[in-house]
């Protein structure tokens, strides 16, 4: 397992447009991604977007990532590339 906390940066947080880039970029990837939010004892799929609504992460919460398969790795470094450049995808080498 790989496991990998992050700091939504983005004002908009991880809502809107953000989630749904979160989701298709965890989409690409076979092992299962599950995020927890700081203080709340929920587990979510990454690749659901109603999920990661639910969790209404903002500018400054933290997440935790956990995922499990054969390309775990390759798929937390690509979401945290997400996230640490603001969800601008086009500045990703994903």
């Amino acid at each position: 397992m790989t496991r990998k906390v992050l700091v939504i940066r983005a004002k908009e947080g991880l809502r809107g447009r953000n989630a749904e880039l979160f989701t298709i970029v965890a989409a690409k990837f076979s092992c299962r991604i599950d995020i927890v939010g700081a203080g709340r004892d929920k587990i979510i799929n990454a690749k659901s977007i109603m999920g990661l609504l639910s969790l209404t992460a903002k500018e400054g919460d933290s997440i935790t990532l956990a995922a499990r398969g054969p390309d775990a790795k390759e798929a937390v470094l690509a979401l945290t590339e997400l996230v640490e450049k603001d969800f601008r995808l086009d500045e990703c080498d994903i």
